[in-house]
């Protein structure tokens, strides 16, 4: 019983082999083992009784260590510590071999870490605890098993069987989180072991392996826990950690350590850089457990709660997104609230502003920060703050930079969200436009005072105290931009004070550009209301600008804008007259007043900018627009200032998008800009050219061709910046993915370096390059099949630029497999992105099966190979360029025409042997097979009136099948060709490769008005005379088609002419006139010819024919007359080639024709009926009618 217990733990039927590794040494059984292997085989079958068998369990170890043994009448129920703690680790011992998938494993390991525990208690609890040293650890026997078991376990640990060390490592782990108190020998002897577990081969071993050493870390002393000595395994434990969780490859492994490291001010920065963690559930689990154990998040820095936020909202993984969501929701507001996580409290809107300050929204709530996407979730998620949030008067007087930005996402929330539902609720809280308008002219001139203050006293206190009041501002706007303006009031002040403020010119850029588009969103969408618009804000760049001539000149206040522009520019180009004014100024003076116009200059440009991104009409309709372009724009991009000059080209930009003539005379300058100016200008220029194209086609390009060599030369990089290259990578992608180039010389160039500038190891470092071209590529290939085409003309162009370029990086003996990828992976991504299956078309529904699309693309690519193939190219390359011919995809759905073209060109490079590697020349089979059945189809589905009939039927005597026998033998000469063409559809007379042939008339029956042709070949009979013996026959391949294959028992007659990869036939060993198709022997076909072969089977041999085809000479003797109309025949109807020297079983095969109703040897006929008629043994497929 007591076996057969312990065989039940440790289940060694299933698992013999890993028994082997753990050696049980067997004794007697005995009462006590009964016991513990009873309470064993329950543990392992469920977890709820665990507690009830460890009492149980500790009453057997009660009697067994605490009751006296007799030493005068010993009994066999009477056990000591010994034999008890025996018992127990031999049931431990059968745990070991369980493998990982079994559940029974990791119930019984619980359990002993349960008993452990529960026993280490009760001894506690029976020792005096006035006698017990709290420095030493005390000696019970739940402290001796424990150590016994742990000694055991550790010795498994460097077993051959992973599951042997998964289960000891598991176990270790187990207990050592269980217990708190271990003996310091064994605790330094198990550290040691777990430590070397943590380089195990197998992940679940490293698992377990940093369970149990978390537990340790923690009780690491400093001077121990951060040692440089890495060599020493007993020193760095947390060092030796925080590498593993860096880099170990087992997601498990990092989760693991992630959970279960210790939260130390060393720790804590490597543990939050798991939330960048490439394994998902890590990431979630750095939002889900690290973070709500952590605590209060104010102990966090104000960059790491921004970065943790961004970082989690934005994560690609949806469950990684909700858990951050939930954390900032819930966790974070409870800390601010100081409410325990766990109580349910109403809302408290003074700490969701301390929360707001915590992520410093000031900074994070800007365009593109991270705070909107937070209070978007953070009100999806809290119905009770939506509901209960209060925007009253007082609420708009005393506004902060927390409280603003709460109201403004609550209205973007309310409007952009829930279709609708919520934009009542935001309607009812918000102020009408009037009252906000107010509050806005209210807030705006404590911003002005502000910055004039801070302009003249330079105090940084009151200079935070502007940014505060500049975010307010931007927020009022933000929400002014929403807003209904029906009410005629509420529109007049709000357009009022904002055309007031534009004129202001300390006002911030950001205030600016809100300003403007609130401005635009008022007025009328149509083109007065543009006229309206542009008129404005000229009106305020002139009111702006009078400030630099009030300094100048007083008493001119009244200069107009033009006039005021047109002294701007007589001043920058010409020097001013004797002025005692500029005389009187001293040097600093005349550097600020200097200072002073650029910036005014900036501030009247940068206005002009933001006008001209809300102007659509055409710039020669507004005169207002073509003042401002001469007198402010063209005297700008003139300037000697840079800042200035680069502003005004910004502008010039702009205007020149709203005019086709104006963008054609300054292309130009704008290159100009891009070959002589610096990154951030070049940038820009390419900007300008890129949107100039988009606007106005590119027609432009024909007057400037240059302007493509400005994209090509910035993709390719050279010596500029990283920034440069990645910007002109992604607009050379907008232009192509656009259409906006129609020139397709142009399009194949600028794709040809986007192709090479993907795979080009410069670009390895430039991440934007990369990623751009990562989306780009594939989306372009498959939108469109034009696409694809250009695709195809420019794949082996740049592959052969990407050969040499990598030829020339090993000649400099640069390893390149680290930032290239090989040349067949780059050759199969041309293939994938010509693959015409994956080319989106309209007709196709997604989800069906793209079997029907037209495969013309990769015929072209086909024949772009074989022509590249035939050039004087390097071995390399042809080796390379040959094996893309496996990639390409044959469609039968292609063109009719394109197919049999394709397959003309590669049937010429089969008998020209054009590939010589064996790689390629299984491709070129393989492509050629592909096409030869898809021709072979065609040729069967055209009309039957349309075909030449050349089938032929023979009447044969069935006791003589070794001989020819006919009647009406007639011999045709090569001089009769003409007179047998006259009467072709009666007679087949003719004489085929100057052999003479038998003409045999129809049988007696009348049933056939065909006959067969048989060449006077004297060897046929031998031929035949062999073949119908029973004695196995056996083709030999031959290396080359000009040595002379062996002699074969083959009737030559019925084979066709085919190339020697492409055909197989199946002969029946006894009857050797009979041909079938190749199928699978299943019992059902051995049964069907039972009665034909009684106790014998049939034994099919499988013929093949040489792999190579014949040579071009002796096709063209062999070459029978076709029809005109026939066109080019294929070689095989069907066939496969295998990727290896070898050709797999192609399906071409014959039928025997019955004639008289016997198994007489009839004229063989191909599947489809056509005739393999006899020319040597080299025939071609004849066109027969059918059969």
């Amino acid at each position: 019983m007591p076996t057969r217990s312990g065989a039940r733990l440790g289940r060694p039927t299933r698992a013999k082999k890993t028994e082997a590794p753990v050696e049980i040494t067997e004794t007697p059984a005995s009462a006590l083992r009964n016991q513990v292997c009873a309470i064993f085989r329950d543990a392992q079958r469920t977890t709820a009784t665990h507690r009830k068998l460890a009492v149980n369990l500790r009453k057997i170890q009660e009697s067994c260590c605490y009751e006296p043994v007799s030493t005068k009448n010993p009994s066999e129920d009477q056990f000591d510590e010994k034999a008890f703690n025996h018992e127990f680790v031999r049931c431990v011992l059968r745990i070991m071999p369980v493998k990982k998938a079994e559940s029974v494993g990791e119930k019984l390991i619980r359990f002993i870490g349960l008993f452990l525990r529960h026993a280490s208690d009760k001894d506690n609890e029976l020792l005096d605890e006035a006698d017990v040293d709290t420095s030493l650890m005390p000696e019970t026997p739940s402290t001796r098993l424990s150590s016994e078991v742990l000694r055991t376990a550790q010795s498994l640990m460097q077993a051959k069987d992973k599951y042997v060390r998964f289960r000891s490592t598991q176990l270790v782990s187990h207990i050592i989180n269980s217990l708190e108190a271990i003996d310091d020998d064994l605790f330094q002897n198990l550290r040691n072991n777990l430590l070397k577990r943590i380089r195990d081969k197998e992940a679940m071993v490293r698992v377990q392996a940093v369970l149990g050493l978390g537990r340790l870390a923690g009780n690491q002393p400093e001077d121990d826990g951060k040692s440089d000595d890495s060599d020493n395994p007993s020193t760095g434990l947390l060092d030796k950690l925080l590498d593993v969780l860096q880099n170990d490859s087992s997601a498990d492994v990092r989760r693991s350590l992630l959970v279960n490291l210790p939260i130390l001010p060393a720790t804590l920065p490597y543990l939050l850089e798991r939330a960048r963690d490439q394994d998902a559930a890590t990431r979630r689990a750095v939002y889900s457990r690290l973070l709500p154990a952590l605590g209060d998040f104010r102990h966090l820095s104000l960059s790491m709660r921004e970065k943790l936020l961004r970082w989690g909202l934005r994560d690609r993984d949806d469950n990684v997104r909700k858990a951050a969501g939930r954390l900032f929701r819930e966790r974070w507001i409870a800390d601010c609230a100081g409410v325990p996580p766990t109580e349910e409290a109403p809302p408290n809107f003074e700490g969701l502003l301390e929360l707001l300050e915590r992520i410093d929204v000031i900074n994070s709530g800007v365009e593109n920060g991270v705070a909107l996407e937070a209070m978007n979730g953070f009100w999806e998620g809290r119905p009770d703050y939506r509901e209960a949030v209060v925007l009253d008067d007082r609420f708009w007087e005393t506004l902060s930079a927390e409280s603003v930005f709460m109201a403004r996402s609550f209205n973007d929330f309310c409007r952009s969200e829930g279709n609708g539902r919520y934009e009542a609720l935001v309607e009812e809280k918000l102020p009408e436009v009037t009252k906000l308008a107010f509050f806005l002219e209210r807030y705006l001139k404590v911003l002005v005072d502000a910055i004039k203050r801070v302009a003249n006293l330079e105090e940084e206190d009151d200079e935070e105290d502007t940014v505060e009041q500049e975010f307010i501002i931007e927020q009022m706007l933000h929400i002014a931009l929403t807003l209904d303006y029906s009410d005629e009031v509420g529109r007049r002040k709000m357009f009022t004070l904002l055309r007031q403020s534009l004129a202001i010119p300390e006002l911030p850029d950001e205030v600016t550009k809100l300003t403007m588009e609130a401005l635009r969103y008022i007025c009328a969408p149509d083109a007065a209301g543009e006229r309206e618009f542009c008129s404005i804000v000229l009106e305020a760049v002139a009111d702006v600008h009078d400030t630099i001539v009030d300094e100048d000149v007083p008493g001119e206040d009244d200069d107009s804008f033009v006039s005021a522009k047109s002294d701007l520019r007589s001043r920058e180009n010409t020097p001013a007259p004797d002025s005692k004014k500029e005389t009187e100024l001293t040097e600093e003076e005349a550097q600020e007043k200097a200072v002073r116009e650029i910036i005014i200059n900036l501030k009247c440009l940068h206005i002009v900018q933001c006008m001209l991104t809300h102007v659509t009409g055409n710039l020669k309709d507004n005169t207002d627009l073509v003042s401002m372009l001469n007198n402010l724009v063209v005297p700008a991009v003139r300037s000697h200032e840079a800042p200035v000059r680069e502003r005004g080209l910004l502008c010039l930009g702009l205007c020149a998008l709203l005019d086709r003539s104006l963008a054609e005379e300054n292309l130009g300058l704008f290159i100009h800009f891009f070959t002589k100016g610096h990154t951030a200008l070049q940038i820009t220029a390419l900007h300008i050219l890129t949107d100039i194209l988009n606007v106005h086609g590119s027609q432009l390009l024909d007057s400037t061709p240059a302007v493509i060599k400005v994209y090509v030369k910035a993709v390719k990089g050279g010596g500029r910046s990283s920034e440069v290259q990645a910007a002109a990578t992604i607009a050379a992608s907008k232009l192509l993915l656009g259409r906006v180039i129609s020139d397709e010389e142009v399009c194949e160039e600028l794709l040809k370096s986007l192709v090479i500038a993907y795979f080009d190891p410069a670009s390895s470092s430039n991440q934007t390059v990369r990623q751009a071209l990562n989306y780009f590529l594939p989306v372009f290939c498959f939108s469109r099949l034009e696409n694809q085409n250009l695709m195809r003309k420019v794949s082996l162009v740049a592959l052969h630029s990407l050969l040499n370029l990598r030829e020339g990086l090993e000649d400099d003996d640069v390893d390149v497999e680290e930032d290239m990828v090989s040349m067949t992976t780059i050759g199969a991504c041309l293939a994938d992105w010509t693959d015409p299956r994956k080319c989106y078309s309209p007709e196709i529904l997604l989800d069906g099966e793209k079997k029907g699309v037209n495969g013309d693309v990769h015929l072209d690519f086909a024949c772009d190979i074989l022509e590249r193939l035939r050039a004087s190219i390097s071995k390399a390359e042809k080796k390379l360029v040959a094996g893309l011919l496996g990639k390409l995809y044959v469609s039968p759905n292609s063109t009719e025409e394109k197919l049999r073209e394709t397959y003309e060109t590669i049937s010429e490079a089969v008998e020209e042997g054009l590939v010589t590697d064996t790689t390629g020349r299984n491709a070129l089979y393989k492509i050629h097979v592909s096409l030869g059945k898809i021709v072979n189809s065609l040729d069967e589905q055209r009309p039957a009136h349309s075909r030449t009939s050349r089938s032929v039927s023979v009447a044969v005597d069935r006791q003589s099948r070794e001989k020819s026998v006919a009647s009406n033998v007639e011999e045709d000469n090569d001089n009769d060709n003409d007179n047998d063409n006259d009467n072709d559809n009666d007679n087949d007379n003719d004489t085929v490769n100057g052999n003479k042939r038998i003409k045999i008339e129809d049988d007696s029956d009348g049933n056939s008005d065909e006959g067969t042709v048989v060449p006077e070949n004297p060897s046929r009979d031998e031929l035949v005379e062999d073949l119908l013996s029973d004695e196995d026959t056996k083709m030999e391949d031959v290396a080359h088609p000009e040595q002379e294959a062996p002699k074969a028992n083959i009737n030559q007659q019925m084979l066709p002419q085919a190339p020697r990869h492409a055909i197989q036939i199946l002969w029946r060993k006894h009857c050797p006139d009979k041909q079938m198709r190749p199928q699978r022997r299943t019992r059902r076909n051995h049964k069907r010819h039972t009665h034909r072969h009684k106790n014998r089977q049939q034994n099919d041999m499988i013929l093949k024919r040489i792999l190579l085809p014949l040579p071009i000479f002796l096709q063209k003797q062999h070459i029978r007359r076709r029809s005109p109309e026939d066109g080019p025949r294929p070689i095989a109807d069907e066939g496969e080639c295998a990727d290896g020297e070898d050709v797999e079983a192609a399906d071409a095969v014959v039928r025997a024709g019955e004639v008289h109703g016997g198994d007489c040897v009839g004229a063989a006929k191909g599947e489809e009926g056509c005739v393999l008629e006899d020319d040597g043994g080299c025939g071609d497929f004849g066109d027969g009618e059918g059969g």
